[in-house]
């Protein structure tokens, strides 16, 4: 059975569910899982600290007591500047949010990379081994504000 296909809007920076012919498409079951695992917000660990500098740790009330929260910690960096160690952070980030397809046997590996591009963007390549050896390469780019 496939998932409901979910397609990146990036001029909105939001996700939506595609509709074909008056229904809801479905396949893409992978690109979907890393969309969600990537920009759903993950609670931020007790030494993260908040852009906006408050207390809201963001998150899923559904991940308390969960070895395995949903999302990602991206949200962390909407407000620092776009420097070398900001791009590398996000490469952690990323790998974290989707290590559990190679724990749940859906991938033998996920890399990713992280590159700058101009002074505003930030590029990033995901690159998924299926366990049946089948390479997946997702790109997401932001634009930096």
């Amino acid at each position: 059975m496939s998932d409901i296909t979910t397609t990146w809007i990036v001029r909105s920076g939001t996700g939506d569910w595609s509709i074909s012919a008056g229904a809801l498409t479905s396949g893409d079951d992978l690109e979907t899982a890393v969309l969600i695992s990537l920009f759903t917000d993950r609670a931020a660990e007790a030494t993260d600290i908040p852009p906006d500098g408050g207390d809201d740790r963001r998150g899923w009330w559904g991940d308390e007591d969960e070895d395995v929260p949903i999302g990602s910690r991206l949200w962390l960096l909407d407000r620092s500047r776009l420097t070398p160690a900001i791009a590398n952070t996000a490469r952690i980030y990323i790998e974290e949010a989707l290590k559990w397809l190679v724990d749940d046997g859906v991938a033998t590996s996920v890399k990713a990379l992280t590159a700058i591009s101009g002074e505003n963007q930030l590029n990033s390549i995901v690159t998924i081994t299926r366990s049946d050896g089948t390479v997946v390469p997702l790109k997401f780019n932001w634009a930096w504000r």
